[in-house]
């Protein structure tokens, strides 16, 4: 199982990118060239993503010559939780499925009851660590 997905390994790279060459650039605005050069993502990918981003109000889009990706929120607002989210949905280890159905046994199950105490744990450790903290 993979926790952190392949587009949310890109969206966290490329938001601690921009976060630490948004203190050297007097405009703020990062195009997606920049992040694709430096980080050696694939391109459409990459662009995709930040669109995504843009569309959840966590970055702002400028298109034309200059045009590129800069944040709506600070840096310090965007939790990782907030962007697993975006492109995994709300954190859930205790999807209880059994051929696309609800397992039977859901309210009396002892492994979920303790699988939820960790999905807690764990959002709770997410919503503590924001782009600004993994710089």
């Amino acid at each position: 199982m993979k926790f952190i997905a392949r587009d949310t390994d890109y969206a966290i790279k490329s938001l601690v990118f921009m976060a630490r060459s948004f203190r050297k650039k007097a405009r703020g605005v990062i195009t997606v060239d920049e992040i694709v050069e430096e980080l050696r993502l694939p391109e459409r990918f990459t662009r995709r993503i930040l669109q995504r981003l843009a569309k959840k109000k966590i970055l702002s889009s400028y298109k034309g010559k200059d045009g590129g990706f800069s944040f709506l929120r600070s840096p310090n607002k965007i939790r990782l939780k907030d962007v697993i989210e975006v492109f995994q949905g709300k954190i859930d280890l205790t999807n209880c499925m059994l051929k696309k159905r609800s397992c039977p046994d859901i309210k009396a199950c002892t492994l979920r009851k303790k699988l939820k105490k960790i999905n807690l744990l764990i959002s709770k450790e997410l919503d503590n660590i924001t782009i600004a903290s993994l710089l």
